[in-house]
Parts: C-alpha cells; structure tokens; sequence
C-alpha cells in the first residue's frame, strides 16, 4: 500500500511553532516512528507553503497512490483550487488536522476541502496522521 502525506503552509515549523497547540514534536521525527510502527505501507511525504504546489502534488499523487492524508493547514478554510484537486482524483483523501479546529478561532470552523474528503480527523495532534492512515488501510480492505 502507497499513502502520500502532504502537509501544508507552516507545517515546516511543527515542534517550534506554537507549541501549546502543535505539540514539541518536529513532523519529520513523528513521521520517522510513523513508518517504523507500518513497516508494510509506503509512506511518503511532501510539504509546501506554496498553494500551486500542494494541488500539483495532489494531481501526481491522486492517481498513483492509494489514499492521501492532507493537511492543507489555513488553505483548508480558503482553497477552492485544492477542493478542485482533490475531486479531480480518484485516490481518496482523508483530511487532518493537528489541533481542534472546532475549540479554535471561528474562521477554522469552516472547512472547504471536508465534502470532497473520505473523512476528516482533527483534535488528536499529530496522532491525527496515525488515525488517517488506518481509516485509508480500513477504507482499502
């Protein structure tokens, strides 16, 4: 099994940004245990700031993968390009967020990318990541 993660704007700077709502933890160092505890399942990893980049990666990984984990960070509540993307392909995507938008600012609240994604985890911290993996592995079988 192929899963393609992708992370959105400000992702980079997981473990030193805001640590009271993102957690200590770097996501290279949580990805590293991440594909140590799913030895059987391709894990692979793209972050970017930049929103044409993040739909390109969409479109590559959307027919060559078997699922998508994304966070698209702040363009969740803004891209319709990356909602555009996302219906364009035919791996499914499951939608992540780290801390729960919901308890947050009230411009969080609203997602753009939610009704085009198999599901959305968000709250769990970068335990999200692991919860979105099983629901694709879940989805596949």
């Amino acid at each position: 099994m192929k899963i393609q993660i992708i992370n959105g704007p400000n992702l980079n700077l997981l473990g030193v940004r805001e640590p009271e709502v993102y957690g200590g933890q770097s996501f290279v160092d949580y990805l590293e245990r991440l594909r140590v505890n799913n030895p059987g399942i391709e894990i692979g990893y793209f972050q970017s700031n930049v929103e044409g980049e993040i739909i390109n990666k969409i479109q590559e990984a959307g027919f060559e993968s078997d699922g998508i984990i994304l966070n698209a960070g702040g363009y969740t509540h803004t891209s319709v390009a990356i909602r555009d993307a996302i219906k364009a392909v035919t791996a499914p995507v499951v939608e992540v967020h780290i801390s729960n938008v919901h308890a947050r600012e009230e411009f969080r609240h609203h997602s753009l990318l939610s009704a085009v994604c198999l599901g959305v985890i968000a709250g769990f911290g970068t335990d999200s990541y692991r919860l979105a993996l099983n629901a694709l592995v879940g989805a596949k079988e």
